[in-house]
């Protein structure tokens, strides 16, 4: 990123349009015509001319015609020297002193920059009494300030007030206007070089007029007000479609505050950051042509900070972070106890620990409809569901845990289920209680579940450092479960089905290769929440069937896998569907399903067609601003109700009877079995 501090030098990447052109303090043709210093040295030929005659011709005593004109001339030039001279010890002393004149010629008191001088502004007061040094501090902080660059960064700044996927916060919002700010002043600085670079424009273009910033700094403030108050009617079109509570009038002031605050702080980063690209640059124009320093500079400064981002932050942050999730892994939740039953693992029996499961697997074993619960809702004599789950720690790596789980599984009895169902975890070993409770009421407890835990972190930490490892995590799993059960007779074999959410659903998808193969290796599917990284998804979203939108495709006129939002689209289309099913739940406002790079300068499908359910028609694509946006969705994508963000419950039993068709259930029943159910169990 260009620097927006005053170099002075015609190779500088670094100048911005902010600095002033110092040029036309000089004398010669480019000086300002109110310079009264250079009138006064122009002037002395004029006096100096007749007394240098005079001697002339008293000495010489010789022709008064030409000779005379001659030595007119000559003493002309003479005079012309020493008013050169004169100017020359004046331009000096002005500089030592750092005070030029504007066009009134005054002298001022600030020895501090040359910019002041140029903008014809005086920094002492009437007596003459030099500024303070905060003052003088902040003056040349603000004569470093690019107008181009506040221009761009005052549109982004109301750019991002506009919608996107989900309701935000004073908080979020403050901080994606002050990152959506900066990230305009910065792009203005961009520009403004680049024009400069293309014209061959050595200096920098002037400052403009107060009554510029003056202008500026009103339309500011009324086109913030203004989108102030689109942005709330926009986020109560928003609530009120999602069930959200609407802001209060406190949010607006914490939005500016936050606002102002991270902008701040990330143009005082940026600007340290070009500061070292400018220093370096300037000690490379030592040793090497100044176009060679800049782009050296440039990229030695950009290695450099990754390095240390990737090599020293990345390292002790990771660290830092396994550490305090692998204390969070150790806590015991409430209302969750060791088991009593061998069907459980931590169990009497088990091949592992109560205390190697982990937080999230010790509330998986834990809880669950027990059998009468599952005996009352389905008015029959039920079976203990099982439920085998290996934490991080149990084995020497990955693959050891996913043998130690199907070994778990095959101990608790679970290859004598009619129904086994294998589930990818996010990165604490987090599952949708949903997703298993819907199965083991579908087949009155008839079922076995295995998971398996691969890391300590959050979903969206592991998503960015850990995605790989979900993926063999994955792989390894369904390999070992699936080897156990290709060990039985086909006519023996349990029904083998996956499932997972969000992360989960990336690592679900490992085994298979394309979405044939999922339905060829398993009796179904359900992935909730799929990641942009999602291969399986991707592959069937780009091959979605033409007219079907992005955020709801249609693959292959839906005979093997289906995409939903809510209960009704599984009978989208209205077609043959084979008997093994996989299906995809996502909403059209999940920002985990809509995030990518490519927001930054890609308009994406879902926003170019027609736009989802549960989002608003003023949603648009930004470059820049709807990255910053939906990557601050991305935090709050489970505070929203069921059936938005990436909140998903009600429409996962009516999949799995979809998927599973269990004898005898029916929609009713899935009707009845809704209050029953419970995200986290």
């Amino acid at each position: 990123m260009p620097d927006n501090s005053a170099t002075g030098s015609e190779h500088d990447p670094s100048a911005t349009d902010s600095a002033p052109d110092t040029a036309q303090t000089e004398s010669g043709p480019g000086r300002h015509p109110g310079d009264t210093s250079t009138a006064h040295a122009e002037a002395a030929p004029a006096e100096a001319a007749p007394a240098e005659a005079a001697d002339t011709e008293a000495a010489g005593k010789k022709t008064a015609g030409k000779k005379t004109a001659a030595t007119k001339a000559a003493g002309t030039k003479t005079a012309g020297e020493k008013a050169a001279e004169t100017k020359a010890a004046e331009t000096k002393t002005a500089g030592e002193k750092t005070a030029e004149t504007n066009t009134a010629g005054k002298q001022t008191a600030d020895t501090n920059t040359a910019d002041t001088n140029t903008a014809g502004e005086k920094t002492a007061d009437a007596d003459g009494v030099k500024p303070s040094k905060l003052r003088r501090a902040a003056t040349a902080y603000a004569h470093r300030i690019s107008f181009a660059g506040l221009v761009f960064g005052t549109v982004f700044l109301w750019l991002s007030t506009t919608p996107s996927l989900l309701p935000r916060g004073p908080l979020f919002q403050g901080v994606v206007s002050g990152g959506a700010a900066a990230v305009g002043y910065c792009l203005g600085v961009f520009i403004a070089w680049l024009i400069r670079y293309m014209l061959s424009r050595p200096q920098r273009w002037s400052s403009p007029k107060r009554n510029y910033w003056i202008a500026l700094g009103v339309v500011s403030v009324i086109g913030t007000v203004v989108m102030l108050y689109w942005y709330s009617r926009w986020q109560t079109e928003i609530r009120n479609l999602m069930g959200v509570e609407n802001l209060s009038w406190t949010a607006y002031p914490i939005i500016v505050v936050f606002a102002v605050l991270v902008c701040a702080l990330l143009m005082v980063m940026g600007q340290a950051w070009a500061s070292l690209v400018t220093w370096l640059v300037r000690q490379l124009n030592k040793i090497a042509p100044p176009r060679v320093a800049a782009v050296a500079g440039l990229l030695v400064v950009a290695l450099l900070t990754v390095f240390i981002l990737n090599g020293v932050v990345a390292k002790y942050s990771m660290k830092a972070l396994n550490s305090s999730f692998a204390t969070a892994n150790d806590e015991v939740r409430p209302n969750t106890a060791p088991p009593t039953s061998g069907l459980r693992s931590g169990g009497p029996g088990s091949l592992v620990t109560w205390e190697s499961l982990g937080r999230e697997g010790r509330v998986i074993v834990s809880g669950g409809p027990d059998v009468t619960m599952l005996s009352d809702f389905n008015k029959q004599p039920a079976m203990e569901p099982i439920r085998s789950f290996v934490g991080l720690g149990s084995g020497d790596n990955l693959r050891a845990n996913a043998q130690l789980a199907a070994d778990e599984l095959v101990r608790a009895g679970g290859l004598k289920r009619k129904v086994i169902a294998v589930g990818s975890t996010t990165g604490s070993g987090w599952l949708n209680k949903v997703t298993i409770d819907s199965l083991e009421y579908m087949y009155n407890g008839d079922v076995a579940t295995v998971a398996m835990q691969y890391s300590y972190l959050p979903s969206w930490i592991s998503f960015i450092v850990d995605k790989e490892r979900a993926r063999q995590a994955g792989a390894a799993l369904f390999e070992a479960v699936d080897a156990k059960v290709r060990e039985l007779p086909e006519a023996d074999r349990p029904k083998l089905v996956v499932f997972g959410e969000s992360l989960g659903s990336f690592g679900a998808e490992a085994a298979f290769g394309t979405v044939p193969t999922v339905t060829a290796r398993t009796d179904g599917a359900l992935l909730s929440g799929p990641t942009f990284s999602n291969t399986l998804w991707n592959d069937a979203t780009a091959g979605r069937d033409q007219g079907s939108p992005q955020w709801l495709p249609i693959y292959n006129n839906g005979r093997q896998v289906r995409f939903i939002a809510e209960k009704k689209d599984l009978a989208r289309p209205d077609a043959p569907w084979d008997f093994s099913r996989m299906v995809y739940l996502q909403h059209a406002s999940d920002p985990i399903a809509w995030w990518s790079p490519e927001l930054i300068l890609r308009e994406p499908d879902w926003l170019k067609e027609a736009r989802g359910r549960d989002v608003i028609a003023a949603t648009h694509w930004i470059p820049f601003v709807t990255f910053l946006q939906v990557s601050a969705d991305m935090a709050v994508s489970v505070d929203v109700p069921d059936g938005h963000g990436h909140n998903y419950q009600s429409a996962i039993p009516y999949a799995w009877s979809r998927i599973l068709q269990p004898p005898g259930w029916t929609d009713e029943k899935t009707e009845q079995l809704e209050p029953r159910l419970h995200r986290d169990g």
